[in-house]
């Protein structure tokens, strides 16, 4: 019983950038007003889709789920409970993100590639059912690494190299040999990470000679606008998470490994919402019309 007390610590300390005090006050400014713009920009998108007729297609119902993911992921001592409550939340949103982005890369093929079949393909029964599949599988993926993460023996370890509790800091932290659980989170990562931005990039493919055969430039400029966006937060989520899951373990990678996980975790949510409307006129006029509406 003793053993399994000392393995198990009450709490965890993040240790973060103690290394580094003098980043603390900016880091702490930075996540503040992270937080307030993730929360009013995600919540003014799905507000904006949901009250405005013409935003009723496939392409905002998956952005309405993308902005929830976005806005449920915002996160020096920390409780054993809370610290397993981030750590399985954090890899349910990450996870359900890479498959929503996947998702939205097949609804604009369909209505580039196949317009005039775009609305019996992407009808609202399959809609709601690639949702569910994006939050039922993210979640599932969550459940099994976080149960193989915390299975692991920490004879009494509780100082956590990071700044919140994620699955390579907490593996750093077991006193037993964990090869077996770094292949099973190499391979989750190729199945969440490599499978869905090769995906993506087929649509891409084929959503590219689509568009070069447009006959007018405005019509090409029209049709890669709306990839635009999407590209954008394609770009820094899986660049990022790539990076951080996809390369080789090394000890001078601790600090950049922190640099990557902030940055996904917390810059590229703040930063959907203004891709999505800096870069989107239909978005822009329902917000428009919702401010006029109000007054």
């Amino acid at each position: 019983m003793n053993q399994v007390n000392e393995s198990i610590p009450q709490e965890f300390i993040l240790l973060g950038f103690s290394d580094r005090p003098w980043l603390e006050l900016p880091l702490f400014v930075v996540f503040l007003v992270s937080y307030i713009l993730t929360i009013f920009g995600n919540l003014t998108i799905i507000l904006v889709s949901y009250l405005d007729p013409k935003l009723h297609t496939p392409m905002y119902f998956f952005l309405t789920n993308l902005m929830l993911v976005n806005i449920c992921s915002t996160r020096k001592v920390i409780s054993y409970g809370g610290c397993v409550a981030q750590l399985f939340i954090f890899l349910a949103l990450g996870s359900t993100e890479c498959l929503l982005l996947a998702v939205m890369s097949f609804d604009r093929f369909v209505a580039i590639c196949r317009p005039l079949y775009y609305s019996v393909i992407m009808h609202q029964r399959l809609c709601l059912q690639l949702a569910a599949a994006s939050w039922l599988s993210g979640f599932g993926n969550s459940v099994l690494q976080s149960t193989w993460t915390l299975q692991m023996p920490l004879c009494g370890h509780r100082e956590v190299d990071h700044f919140f509790c994620e699955v390579p800091a907490l593996l750093k932290l077991s006193c037993v040999d964990t090869t077996a659980n770094e292949a099973e989170l190499f391979f989750i990562s190729v199945l969440f990470l490599l499978i869905p931005v090769t995906f993506i990039l087929i649509s891409y493919g084929f959503i590219v000679q689509a568009v070069l055969r447009i006959q007018s430039a405005k019509g090409r400029r029209k049709a890669f606008g709306t990839c635009g966006s999407h590209l954008i937060v394609v770009s820094l989520f899986y660049g990022t998470a790539i990076y951080m899951y996809l390369q080789p373990p090394s000890p001078n990678s601790k600090d950049r490994g922190k640099m990557v996980s902030l940055f996904y975790g917390i810059i590229t949510p703040m930063l959907n919402p203004l891709i999505y409307t800096l870069r989107n006129k239909d978005v822009k006029g329902a917000f428009r019309s919702c401010i006029l509406k109000s007054k």
